[in-house]
């Protein structure tokens, strides 16, 4: 996830002298010189990478990969953009029909976050997803890599665009760890050091820095005979030391609340339009405290609806 990018006071303190003391890692020219080229023979043929994708399909396309893999997405994102082709489409649409389309994506809340984004560009940017950053991070659901992700993707300008897999490649190829620490803005500044001139060129440089970390400089099995960038890998050059993972585990999937938030929106989805009793809801669960705080959390979210005794997806 990506940070709010407000600092005052102590932090924004903390931020000079991280800066300050960062100059002695700058990336180097080549690092660039290196990504581009092999980025140009070696990227995966992906929707959002198509010429004329838009900048609606990007912002859709990027919503939908939080956290979920490429191959799931794909169809999901075809089947979205043929059903709502633009943000006026879907802000016209419920938020029921939202949540229903998501499926099996995971995080649903993201549905209603788009829905919500869609209308927001809609009301306040008469229907087109807008260029500036800065209007871009006033729209629902958007952070700092989304906001920059739509500018540099679609509209071609030039910003630093960081997400897990980039700040892996840099912790790596620069700071010489296994493993990136926290998320924080001097990733920004990083990548911005990397970047070339040319708007062009930079968007090259962002995307392949993505795509290697997907598919070559990877969390657990780094494939360091076939990069790119191995020759200026401040990492390798180190001799690959082991550093702590400090990524957040994810609990298991069975038994979790998610499960049985899952469950309860898949009965939703099957049964809409019509609401179902409340009392029908995950009756089979074997923990009624982790039903009800699943089930409550699913109203804290606004991801279902009730009017007493009945409970749907969102109107």
């Amino acid at each position: 996830m990506t940070q709010d990018g407000h600092e005052t006071g102590r932090e924004c303190n903390r931020s000079i002298t991280i800066a300050s003391t960062y100059t002695d890692r700058m990336p180097s020219p080549r690092l660039a010189g290196a990504l581009a080229p092999w980025y140009r023979h070696a990227a995966r043929d992906l929707p959002w990478r198509r010429p004329g994708f838009g900048a609606w399909g990007t912002l859709v396309s990027e919503f939908m990969l939080q956290q979920t893999p490429v191959s799931r997405v794909i169809p999901r994102l075809e089947a979205w953009l043929e059903r709502w082709p633009t943000p006026a489409d879907l802000a016209a649409a419920a938020p029921a029909d939202a949540v229903t389309q998501w499926a099996n994506l995971g995080y649903p809340r993201r549905a209603l976050w788009l829905h919500r984004a869609a209308v927001e560009i809609r009301d306040r940017h008469a229907g087109v997803v807008p260029r500036d950053v800065d209007a871009l991070l006033a729209l629902t659901g958007i952070g700092d890599y989304t906001a920059r992700a739509v500018a540099v993707f679609a509209y071609g300008d030039r910003h630093p665009v960081v997400d897990t897999n980039t700040r892996r490649v840099l912790a790596r190829a620069i700071d010489g760890s296994a493993h990136p620490g926290a998320a924080h803005r001097r990733d920004l500044e990083k990548m911005a050091a990397l970047l070339p001139e040319s708007a062009g060129e930079a968007a090259i440089v962002n995307a392949a820095a993505m795509e290697l970390g997907q598919t070559i400089c990877t969390a657990r099995a780094p494939r360091c005979g076939e990069c790119p960038v191995r020759a200026e890998c401040a990492w390798v050059a180190a001799g690959s030391p082991a550093t702590p993972d400090t990524r957040r585990k994810q609990a298991r999937y069975e038994g979790s609340d998610r499960q049985a938030r899952g469950i309860v929106l898949g009965a939703l989805r099957a049964a809409d339009p019509e609401p179902l009793p409340a009392a029908a809801l995950l009756i089979d669960w074997p923990d009624r405290a982790q039903r009800d705080r699943a089930i409550a959390s699913l109203f804290d979210d606004g991801l279902i609806a009730s009017d007493g005794e009945l409970v749907s997806l969102p109107r």
